[in-house]
């Protein structure tokens, strides 16, 4: 018999090794959450056994049109009678919608959309006796003793498929069955031949006990973190030892989030120095849009960034919304965060919408008997107690006191009426040999002000960073700004250089960077954000800077609503007027300066897409998910990529990281004129004109009259 694949190339995994690669994986996620782990074999033998049909091993080689609908999971239902009835329903959940929603596919390809077209199941049956018996000797193969079967039986197999469908997608919740082998089968289909490696390292409880150190510097060390509470909120300054306190608190497998890419590449660093030491084979991963291409050291498997099991997943919120939200993929998700611990970390930088989700994804958790630990410097209160009556105040709170307080005072503030006053006192600095930070709220401001930087102190090194560098780029930037080499070790450069330096950033500094400058100047941002921002100054704490103070210049915000954005006008006025003007920012105010700022909170829009009612549970039906991604429209996040004209031939021909290297992030209005390629991520061409390695992408040059006219005609 000719070898008959899963998957095409470069890897030309044969069906049959596929199959058991998922088994292995299935096996061990059910022994994990206690579910038969026989079901999970067989499931995971059924769900792809439907690729025997000559007509999908046919489109592996390109000779068939792939505009024609044939679904592989619909194949594969036809065997279902080849295994014990009592495991057929668990079974369908598994097989049926691994790949679609089984009914509103955004494609219309589920198996209930495609009711609806009469010869659907004759073109899927295809010359049955032929076909079908490769695919039973292929199950033989692996174990399970089945005979030929009859095309009516199959016929019968799927019609059996269809009604439970139709009955189980009106019961609301979501179904394990099939979250666990969404789950084992992108497990497999990314680790291939290193799956059964990978599945004895995962699903660890890691070693926490080097957070039990102490320092008189950090208050929070001192506190006790024993408690009979479930959960935890811990509101404390930046530097008084959060991180270690919150992970004093875990008891489990730990899903640590984090609100900036930058921040949480940081966090993932400084968490495997601390822990590999006593866990040597820990399995920490980071997970955020170019996490598949950062490598924890040598010869680290990088495609297990986003797969279920690891000890330690350090990611944004935002990912793990698809719980609340539905998105595709969602119950392997589930499945692997449910009864784990899960740090909500720097909670005070989220507002608006960002904060409806913090809530509601608290909701969610908590239903599914997850640990909740949760730290800020500062919060508004109206969220605060929205999140302790989330929790049914099962809480060991936890705060400074006054004294303890005062010890964190480190910033002066000084109002200033435009960036264009601040370029006296940014030479004075570089007179005084200091580190400057300059933050802007947009990435043009920030590019604006790089420039008049470059022009005004050529001779200072100065670094701009922002979210819209190719990926490869900014990862290199990041890393030039925390100034540290590949061991860690001091490189002299920007946060740990010894001369004067500046570096502009927009708001992606804010958050969890070990960065500590002499002098900011900084836009305007909602009171929270810059309380944040303000900690990346003086930062670096010992006995001897206690009680001295760094100067902070904060530029008077517009009063235009665009001028405004990406924040609300009224928010960043009431964020001004609060602060004062020449004095210390005392640490004991802030509470009542932010609930000056925030009287509420618009958790309407969370509401209207969440699949999560508190009083309800989850309310969407069984083996469906949502499509569309809500959660971009929401919260504006970047939903496509580009790249470079002079970096397609490169992308083309290139393997997953040097196509991840090359990205580009974008909102889908910038590019939606320019021509898209469909290898990788699909990104979006784009003029060599509107990039530049020291600025970044500027949205305005990407025009079709600045392309290479060489490559015009080509």
């Amino acid at each position: 018999m000719s070898l008959i694949f899963a998957k095409s190339g470069p890897e030309w995994t044969p069906l049959p090794t596929h199959l058991l690669q998922v088994a292995e994986a299935s096996k061990t996620f059910a022994k994990y959450l206690g579910l038969d782990e026989n079901i999970a074999y067989n499931g995971a033998v059924l769900h792809d056994i439907g690729k025997a049909h000559p007509f999908f091993q046919e489109r592996l080689k390109d000779k068939f049109n792939r505009t024609t609908t044939f679904r592989h999971e619909i194949a594969s239902l036809f065997f279902l009678s080849v295994f014990p009835r009592s495991q057929w329903n668990s079974l369908i959940e598994m097989a049926v919608g691994h790949h679609k929603s089984v009914i509103n596919d955004i494609g219309k390809k589920g198996l209930l959309d495609l009711e609806e077209n009469d010869d659907y199941i004759d073109f899927h049956l295809g010359n049955w006796k032929d076909w079908s018996l490769r695919a039973i000797e292929i199950l033989n193969q692996l174990g399970v003793v089945c005979l030929p079967i009859r095309r009516n039986e199959a016929f019968e197999n799927l019609a059996y498929c269809i009604e439970y469908c139709e009955s189980f997608i009106r019961q609301k919740g979501y179904s394990e069955w099939r979250g666990l082998l969404m789950g084992a089968d992108h497990f497999a289909s990314s680790l291939i031949n290193k799956t059964v490696e990978h599945t004895r390292r995962i699903f660890k409880i890691p070693d926490l006990s080097f957070y039990n150190r102490q320092h008189v510097l950090f208050p929070l060390s001192l506190k006790e973190a024993s408690s009979p509470k479930k959960h935890t909120i811990v509101v404390a300054c930046t530097g008084a030892g959060k991180t270690d306190y919150l992970f004093r608190r875990c008891k489990g497998r730990v899903f640590y989030t984090l609100p900036f890419q930058a921040s949480i590449n940081a966090m993932f660093n400084r968490v495997r120095n601390d822990l590999e030491n006593n866990n040597p084979d820990i399995d920490i991963r980071v997970l955020h849009s170019t996490s598949i291409i950062v490598a924890r050291k040598e010869n680290e498997e990088t495609s297990l960034q986003n797969l279920m099991g690891s000890s330690i997943k350090i990611l944004t919120p935002h990912q793990l919304a698809s719980i609340a939200l539905g998105m595709k993929g969602y119950e392997a998700m589930i499945l692997d965060i449910k009864g784990c611990d899960v740090i909500l970390d720097e909670v005070h930088t989220y507002s608006g919408i960002s904060q409806a989700l913090v809530l509601k994804l608290i909701q969610v958790l908590k239903s599914l008997d997850c640990r909740i630990h949760i730290g800020t410097a500062t919060m508004p209160s109206i969220l605060y107690r929205g999140i302790m009556k989330a929790l049914d105040d099962d809480v060991l709170e936890v705060n400074l006191a006054e004294d303890e307080l005062e010890q964190f005072d480190r910033h002066i503030i000084h109002k200033i009426e435009s960036f264009d006053l601040t370029q006296d006192i940014i030479s004075k600095a570089v007179e005084d040999n200091q580190k400057i930070l300059i933050v802007m709220n947009t990435i043009k401001d920030a590019q604006d002000a790089y420039r008049i930087i470059k022009e005004s102190h050529p001779e200072i090194p100065a670094l701009l960073l922002h979210s819209k560098f190719k990926r490869g780029d900014r990862n290199f930037k990041e890393a030039q700004l925390l100034g540290l080499d590949d061991d860690g070790e001091p490189s002299f450069k920007f946060n740990t250089s010894n001369e004067a330096c500046i570096v502009v950033s927009t708001q992606i500094v804010e958050v969890s960077l070990d960065i500590s400058f002499d002098i900011m100047i900084t836009a305007t941002a909602p009171l929270d954000a810059m309380i944040q921002r303000f900690g990346r100054i003086n930062r670096k704490r010992c006995k001897d800077t206690i009680g001295k103070f760094k100067d902070i210049h904060v530029i008077k915000p517009p009063i235009g609503i665009k001028e405004a954005r990406p924040y609300e006008v009224d928010v960043l006025q009431k964020s001004y007027e609060v602060l004062p003007n020449g004095e210390v920012l005392r640490e004991r105010d802030l509470q009542q300066k932010i609930d000056q700022v925030y009287t509420e909170i618009d958790f309407l829009k969370i509401e209207e897409h969440s699949i999560f009612q508190t009083n309800i549970g989850f309310t969407l039906g069984k083996l469906t998910h949502r499509s569309r991604a809500i959660l971009f429209d929401l919260l504006s996040i970047e939903s496509v990529s580009c790249i470079l004209e002079s970096d397609e031939e490169e992308y083309l021909n290139g393997d997953f990281e040097t196509r991840l290297n090359l990205e580009i992030s974008v909102a889908y209005w910038t590019v939606a004129k320019m021509r898209q390629l469909d290898k990788g991520n699909k990104p979006f061409v784009i003029p060599d004109k509107a990039y530049d390695f020291d600025v970044g992408l500027e949205v305005s040059k990407i025009k079709r009259e600045n392309f290479s006219v060489l490559n015009q005609f080509i």
